[in-house]
C-alpha cells in the first residue's frame, strides 16, 4: 500500500496541478484509500495550522503559491530581456516576499506597470517558481480609444477620439453601439482595419454625457490610465484598521500646532510650529507629518495600490487620491482638535537662519486649528477674525517670526527664483466654470513651503548620515546644450550668460533680477524655465539644483506621494520606532519604485493640465468670433502657441494665417520673421486674437492674430522657409 507522502510532495503537486485541488484529488494522486486517506486528512490539518496550506472554497492552496489565473503587474525585465511580474494581491505579512512570475508567449511584451489576467503554471527552469501565459492585458491600452460618440445623419454613427493627435475619427457599425447616445464619452476597442473607409471601433465602455462638464476630467483618467476605483481588497483593508497604537509615541498635543492648508482641502497632512529661541536670537520650529506608516504596511494591498498610483491626482472638480478616504480624510487627517499619530521633525536654526541640530520623533499630536492661507495671512495684516484672534500673539506672530529666521538662510542659498503665474479654476455648483484666478501667491504660502522644505531636507540628511536606503528627489542642473541655446537666445535680446562656469541657481537669479520691469521679462523667464531639467525621484542622491540643496527627499506629504511613505519607513527603520518601517521588498524594489513614481507624477501632471485645457476650451467655446489679449507662449515652424491673459487659456495660430508672405522659422530666438517685411511674432510678445473655433473634446482652441506683429529685419533666404499662405477674412488689416 502506498505510504504517506511528505509534506514538500503534496506542496509539489498542489504547485503543479493545473487547477486548485482538494483532498479528494490528493488521496488519488497517492493512491490513498482507507486508513491512507485518514493520515492524510491529519496530514493537511497540520499543514493548514502550521500555514504552509490555505482553503479556498474547500479547496487547498499553497500559501506560497498562486491562484491558476491571477491579476499580476509587470515590474521590469531580466537580463535577458523576459518580462516578469507579480501578483497584485498578496498578503505579505502571512506568506513572505510575492513570488516572481516569467511572461511566455506574448507577441507584444507588456511594460513595466501594466498589469494583465494571466494563466499560471509551476516553473521547473529554477530561476522562477512560476511561468505565466498573459489572458488578457488590463492595462494595455494600445486597441483602445476615448472619444466622443456621435449619430451623423445618413453617415451613421462616429467616435471622435479626444487625442489631438488622432489622425481619424472612426466607424461604429450597427450592433457595436453598446446603446450609446449621442454626445457620451465612450471607450471604444479598435476592430481590425478593414483596408478602406473609416477603420471601425466597438464601444466598450460609457463613461457618461459630454455636455456635463463635470465629466470632463473623466478624459484624462480614461485617456492616461489611471486607476480612479480601488479595488474590493483595498476598501476591505482601509475599513478593518484599528485606530493607532500610543506606546512609545512622544505626547505633543499641549503644542499649539496648526494646519494651514487652501480653502478646499479635503485632507491635512501637515501641521506646523515656530518660535524664536530666547538664547540664541534664532528659531526652533516643528512640522509634523500624518503618521501614514502606522496605517500602510508594506506587502498589504493597500500598499501595493498606492505604489501602482504613486500620488494623488487633483482635476477642479474631483480628486483621485492615492489612499482610501478612510485613510486620506479620516484616519491620518489632521482634524483640528482630535488626536492624531504624526512623525514629528523637531528643528533648530541659528539667527542667520542655519539649521543647527534636527531630530525626529513618533508623537501623538492634536491640531490646535485649521487655517486657510488667506485666514492666516489676514490674521498677520491685521485682521483677525474668531478663529485667529486668540492664537494671533500665542501662536501666529511667533510662527511668523520663526519663518523670518529660515527667510534668512533661503535668501543665502539663492534658490532659483522664477516668476511665472499660476491659474486656477473657480467651478460653481454645476461644476461649470465660474472663474479663471491667478492666485495671489502669500507670505502664508511661503512659510509653509519653507518649512516643508527644512522638514524635507533634514529627513534627507537623516538617513544619508545613517546609511539608510531611501528615494531621493532630484533635480539635476540644466545640460551644457541646454545652458548654450540659452546664451544664445539672450544674445538676441542684447543679454550675456557667461559660459564656462559652474551654472548655479543665482547666475539664472541674476539674469531674471536684470530683466524685471522690461518688455521681455516674461519672455526671459518662460526660457530660463524651458532650460531646467525636470524633478524626479532616485534612490541616488544628485542633489536639488533648483532649490540648491546638496540632499533632499519628500518626507511631508505621506497621504498624497508614495515617496514620502517610503522616506516615513526609512526613518522608522533607522531611528528603531517599530516594526512597520523599510521591508527587505521595499529596498530591493527602490530602483523600481523610483521610476514609477516618476512616471505617475509626469502622468498626473499631463492629466491634470489637459483637463483645465478642456474645461476652458468648453467655457470659451461659445465666444467664438471674441478678441482676447495674450502672449506668445510657443513658437514652432507651424505657428504659435498663443497663451490667453484671463484665462490662461492654451491655443495654436496657424503659420497659414500670418500673413501673404513667407515667415521664416528662427529657433535661436524662438521667433517667426517675415522674408519680406520683417514683422516678427516672438516668444513672450504680447498680441490679440481673435477665437476662431474651440473644441472642448480635446481641449484645443485655433486663434488668428488681430494686432500687428512687431517691427524687424526681413528674414530673406537665411533660414529655414515656412510658408504662409493668404487666409480669407484673417484679422481684417491685409484685406
Amino acid at each position: 500500500m502506498p505510504g504517506l507522502p511528505a509534506e514538500a510532495d503534496v506542496l509539489d503537486f498542489i504547485q503543479s496541478s493545473p487547477s486548485i485541488v482538494g483532498k479528494r484529488e490528493i488521496a488519488r494522486h497517492f493512491g490513498l484509500s482507507g486508513a491512507g486517506k485518514v493520515a492524510l486528512k491529519a496530514l493537511l490539518k497540520r499543514m493548514e495550522e502550521d500555514g504552509l496550506l490555505a482553503k479556498r472554497q474547500r479547496k487547498l492552496i499553497d500559501r506560497s503559491s498562486l491562484p491558476p489565473v491571477t491579476v499580476l503587474e509587470v515590474i521590469g525585465t531580466d537580463k535577458d530581456g523576459e518580462a516578469y511580474a507579480e501578483p497584485v494581491e498578496w498578503d505579505e505579512r502571512q506568506a513572505g516576499k510575492p513570488p516572481r512570475v516569467v511572461i511566455e508567449g506574448t507577441e507584444k511584451a507588456p511594460k513595466k506597470g501594466d498589469r494583465v489576467l494571466a494563466k499560471i503554471q509551476a516553473s521547473r527552469d529554477g530561476r522562477y517558481k512560476f511561468r505565466a501565459r498573459v489572458i488578457k492585458a488590463l492595462s494595455d491600452r494600445s486597441n483602445k480609444v476615448l472619444g466622443v460618440y456621435r449619430v451623423l445623419p445618413g453617415l451613421g454613427a462616429r467616435i471622435i477620439p479626444v487625442d489631438k493627435k488622432a489622425r481619424h475619427e472612426l466607424q461604429v457599425m450597427k450592433g457595436d453601439e453598446n446603446e450609446a447616445l449621442n454626445g457620451e464619452l465612450v471607450e471604444a476597442e479598435i476592430m481590425r482595419d478593414r483596408g478602406r473607409g473609416l477603420p471601425t471601433a466597438r464601444v466598450r465602455e460609457r463613461l457618461g454625457d459630454m455636455s456635463d462638464q463635470r465629466n470632463i476630467s473623466l478624459i484624462a483618467i480614461h485617456h492616461h490610465g489611471i486607476p480612479n476605483e480601488f479595488p474590493e481588497r483595498v476598501l476591505r483593508e482601509s475599513e478593518s484598521l484599528k485606530p493607532f497604537s500610543r506606546d512609545g509615541r512622544t505626547d505633543v498635543r499641549n503644542i499649539p500646532l496648526l494646519t494651514i492648508d487652501p480653502r478646499d482641502a479635503r485632507d491635512h497632512d501637515d501641521a506646523v510650529w515656530g518660535e524664536i529661541d530666547e538664547a540664541t536670537s534664532g528659531a526652533n520650529i516643528i512640522v509634523a507629518i500624518a503618521d501614514v506608516a502606522a496605517y500602510v504596511r508594506p506587502g498589504t494591498a493597500l500598499d501595493r495600490e498606492a505604489r501602482i498610483r504613486g500620488n494623488s491626482v487633483y482635476f477642479p472638480d474631483r480628486v483621485v487620491p492615492m489612499l482610501p478616504e478612510r485613510i486620506s480624510n479620516d484616519l491620518c487627517s489632521l482634524r483640528e482638535k482630535e488626536e492624531r499619530p504624526a512623525l514629528a521633525c523637531f528643528m533648530s536654526f541659528d539667527k542667520q537662519g542655519r539649521k543647527t541640530k534636527h531630530r525626529f520623533e513618533r508623537v501623538i499630536m492634536r491640531s490646535a486649528a485649521k487655517l486657510a492661507y488667506e485666514e492666516a495671512q489676514a490674521a498677520i495684516d491685521g485682521r483677525t477674525n474668531d478663529k485667529t484672534e486668540p492664537l494671533l500673539e500665542r501662536v501666529l506672530k511667533p510662527l511668523w517670526q520663526a519663518y523670518g529666521i529660515l527667510l534668512k538662510g533661503r535668501n543665502a542659498r539663492e534658490p532659483l527664483e522664477l516668476d511665472l503665474p499660476e491659474r486656477k479654476l473657480i467651478l460653481d455648483a454645476h461644476g461649470l466654470i465660474e472663474r479663471v484666478v491667478n492666485p495671489e501667491r502669500l507670505d502664508a504660502h511661503k512659510l509653509v513651503e519653507e518649512f516643508m522644505i527644512q522638514a524635507n531636507v533634514a529627513a534627507a540628511e537623516e538617513l544619508e548620515n545613517r546609511k539608510t536606503p531611501l528615494i531621493f528627489r532630484i533635480h539635476e542642473q540644466p545640460s551644457e546644450e541646454k545652458v548654450r541655446a540659452l546664451a544664445e537666445f539672450l544674445r538676441t535680446v542684447n543679454l550675456a550668460l557667461p559660459l564656462g562656469q559652474v551654472m548655479r541657481p543665482k547666475h539664472f537669479n541674476k539674469l531674471l533680477k536684470d530683466v524685471e520691469g522690461q518688455d521681455y521679462q516674461h519672455l526671459v523667464n518662460e526660457v530660463v524655465l524651458r532650460t531646467q531639467a525636470q524633478a524626479i525621484y532616485s534612490p541616488e542622491n544628485k542633489g536639488h539644483f533648483g532649490l540648491s540643496l546638496r540632499r533632499y527627499a519628500h518626507f511631508t506629504s505621506p497621504i498624497r506621494r508614495y515617496a514620502d511613505l517610503i522616506v516615513h519607513r526609512a526613518l522608522v527603520t533607522a531611528l528603531g520606532f517599530g516594526s512597520d518601517g523599510l521591508s527587505t521588498e521595499d529596498i530591493a524594489k527602490l530602483n523600481d519604485t523610483a521610476e514609477m513614481i516618476s512616471d505617475a507624477e509626469r502622468r498626473a501632471m499631463a492629466a491634470e493640465r489637459e483637463t483645465i485645457d478642456r474645461l476652458v476650451a468648453a467655457h470659451l467655446s461659445k465666444q467664438t468670433g471674441a478678441v482676447f489679449r495674450g502672449r506668445i507662449a510657443g513658437v514652432v515652424s507651424a505657428g504659435l502657441f498663443v497663451k490667453l491673459d484671463e484665462s490662461g487659456a492654451d491655443g495654436f495660430v496657424p503659420v497659414t494665417t500670418l500673413g501673404r508672405e513667407y515667415f521664416v522659422y528662427d529657433k535661436p530666438r524662438h521667433a517667426l520673421t517675415g522674408e519680406r517685411s520683417g514683422e516678427t511674432y516672438q516668444l513672450g510678445d504680447r498680441l490679440e486674437v481673435r477665437l476662431v473655433e474651440a473644441t472642448p473634446v480635446s481641449g484645443g482652441m485655433r486663434f488668428e492674430v488681430v494686432s500687428e506683429g512687431r517691427e524687424g529685419k526681413p528674414a530673406g533666404r537665411r533660414a529655414v522657409k515656412t510658408p504662409s499662405r493668404p487666409f480669407r477674412g484673417n484679422k481684417g488689416r491685409r484685406r
